[in-house]
């Protein structure tokens, strides 16, 4: 993938866990490595097609001093969420900072860390029986969308389906929809667990009737067998009202396990 590098920018910042570096300042080195498509900006040699590098080092500063933090650490990973947040080109960011006056009482060149972040890609099934569904639904959909490390970018029709398993309650309203993501699997769960709490659903009786029932079916071609988190999402491909909704919005994603299209499994079920 193609990239701009940012190589040692000085920025004199106030972050470390003694009080006199809060208090004092001193300098610290960040360094990027943006991965993004270049081919239009290299075809056109227009600035508009790609990232202004020399804004980008402007904001990184600014963004850096925007508050006191303790690690280093943490400066590296608001500086990552930052650039893939407001560069929408960028599609990857590493993040290098070096702290060359750290207080260790050691004689040392500097210390570092070092991170990578990308967006990653997750889909998801969305479903409700109770109450208004058309408006859980979009309530769901919206509070993912205004978090600020997500944003929803493709959300299918919504199909009326039977209940499966306790079968004595309302239809449902089932759908998907693709997110961009900087969470990690956990967290991403996190956030749909604390959606659902929003939203009022009650987990008493399993495969019961809820206000919204929300799944990662899919987090890029990610394979775990996690407690929490299992990936892809077990039993998917024999659920029509999961396979319907993901063939309008990924027809042709490749299931990692079964390396089968969405589309083909779900001919495959008789669809």
């Amino acid at each position: 993938m193609d990239r701009i590098r940012i190589k040692e920018l000085q920025i004199y910042s106030y972050h470390g866990v003694n009080t006199q570096e809060k208090e004092m300042g001193q300098r610290f080195v960040v360094s990027l490595d943006i991965f993004l498509d270049l081919r239009k900006a290299g075809v056109s040699d227009n600035l508009m097609d790609t990232v202004n590098y020399a804004q980008l080092c402007y904001d990184v500063e600014k963004e850096f001093n925007s508050e006191k933090l303790d690690l280093i650490e943490a400066a590296a990973e608001k500086v990552a969420a930052f650039v893939l947040k407001n560069y929408e080109t960028v599609e990857k960011v590493v993040v290098e900072i070096k702290k060359p006056w750290a207080p260790i009482g050691k004689p040392l060149e500097y210390a570092s860390v070092k991170l990578e972040r990308s967006w990653h890609t997750a889909y998801v099934a969305v479903g409700s029986n109770m109450g208004d569904k058309h408006k859980n639904i979009r309530d769901a959909i919206g509070i993912i969308d205004e978090s600020p490390d997500c944003r929803v970018v493709k959300v299918s029709s919504m199909y009326e389906t039977k209940p499966v398993g306790f079968v004595e309650q309302e239809d449902f309203l089932n759908g998907a929809f693709e997110v961009k993501t900087l969470l990690t699997p956990h967290e991403l769960m996190d956030k749909l667990l604390e959606t659902e709490k929003v939203l009022k659903r009650e987990r008493v009786i399993r495969w019961g009737p809820r206000t919204i029932d929300l799944d990662i079916i899919f987090y890029d071609d990610l394979i775990s067998y996690d407690d929490k988190v299992i990936l892809p999402h077990p039993r998917m491909e024999e659920r029509l009202f999961v396979l319907k909704p993901l063939c309008d919005i990924a027809p042709y994603f490749i299931h990692p396990v079964l390396k089968k299209r969405i589309v083909d499994i779900y001919e495959e079920q008789g669809a």
